[in-house]
């Protein structure tokens, strides 16, 4: 079956017509609380954060983010901030954006070790985070400027999404995003033969992690919820997930991670986090999902990394490729 391209008629929208973005954000409801004045540039709004009400401008020009999620949140509502952090990858920026849309971008420093002398030369009127990341540096960062901070990442993502909208002044682009999503995962679950078929298929997300054990993936985790959004069953091993984040083996279990279909990614060396030596092993070799076919090496930047719609929207499409062979 060939299936038509499941990019989200939202993402293309707001990537192509930042004009219209921009009227539409301007026409969305905000809350005028706290405003300077009833329109120009330095009129504001009042965001609820981690770490109580921040007012930000109610258009911010010069946005800066640090971490992953922030970046793709920005981009996908087709905001390019003028600085952000990179991960701890050779690449730079994550390799699943788009090559044109991170050009440009200042580099602050690493995820967990932003360079706050380059954030201020900058000169932001925003600056997109969490507080797992950089809550100890809130006061800081504050005094840079306006900083809005989600609680946590990766398994939020959709709500902690809605913020970063919120904080850009674009509500009506994120609504349109999140319904292209919705439409992308009910086109999915149809092309791979409907609810009932997918829940049937048991899927497992394994990741190999220089200096940690194995994870096999649980149930509460970026990845996890859009295994469950298509609807796909997870095996049981799963509920074993420690704060249902991830189940951790070593290669003498890796057994444990069997299922109907297996997609695993690599972070760091693949010797060094004993995926050669996994991969390579009779106990792998005879799982289900390898003898039938069903395991996947995916990319550990886009799967595991990524952590918003751009990075969803790519992995929907590469699930349906998987699930379909």
């Amino acid at each position: 079956m060939t299936l038509r391209s499941f990019r989200p008629r939202a993402l293309a929208a707001v990537s192509l017509t930042a004009v219209a973005a921009l009227t539409l954000a301007a026409c969305g409801s905000s809350d005028d609380s706290g405003s300077d004045s009833a329109s120009g540039s330095d009129a504001t709004r009042t965001v609820k954060t981690a770490m109580g009400d921040v007012k930000v401008k109610k258009a911010p020009q010069r946005v800066v983010v640090l971490d992953t999620a922030e970046l793709d949140s920005a981009l996908t509502l087709g905001v390019k901030p003028v600085g952000a952090t990179h991960a701890d990858v050779t690449s730079g920026f994550l390799n699943y954006l788009p090559k044109d849309q991170v050009a440009g971008i200042e580099d602050v420093g690493r995820m967990m070790t932003p360079n706050l002398e380059a954030i201020a030369g900058l000169k932001p009127d925003l600056i997109l985070t969490s507080k797992i990341r950089h809550g100890d540096k809130y006061a800081e960062l504050s005094k840079i400027a306006p900083t809005v901070m989600t609680e946590n990442t990766g398994y939020p993502w959709k709500e902690n999404f809605q913020v970063h909208a919120e904080a850009l002044g674009k509500e009506a682009e994120a609504k349109m995003v999140a319904d292209g999503y919705a439409d992308h995962v009910a086109d999915v679950t149809k092309a791979l033969g409907g609810k009932e078929k997918v829940a049937a298929t048991e899927v497992n997300m394994v990741r190999f992690v220089e200096g940690a054990d194995i994870r096999i993936y649980g149930k509460k985790n970026y990845i996890a919820t859009i295994l469950a959004d298509v609807g796909l069953g997870r095996p049981a091993i799963t509920d074993q997930a420690k704060d249902g984040f991830s189940y951790d083996v070593s290669p003498e279990k890796i057994d444990l991670a069997d299922a109907d279909v297996v997609f695993h990614s690599t972070y760091g060396d693949p010797k060094k986090s004993k995926e050669t030596e996994t991969t390579g092993s009779g106990l792998w070799k005879n799982m289900d999902a390898v003898k039938n076919g069903k395991v996947f090496a995916v990319d550990d930047q886009l799967w595991i990394q990524g952590i918003g719609y751009t990075a969803a929207d790519k992995i929907l499409g590469e699930l349906h490729q998987s699930l379909t062979k």
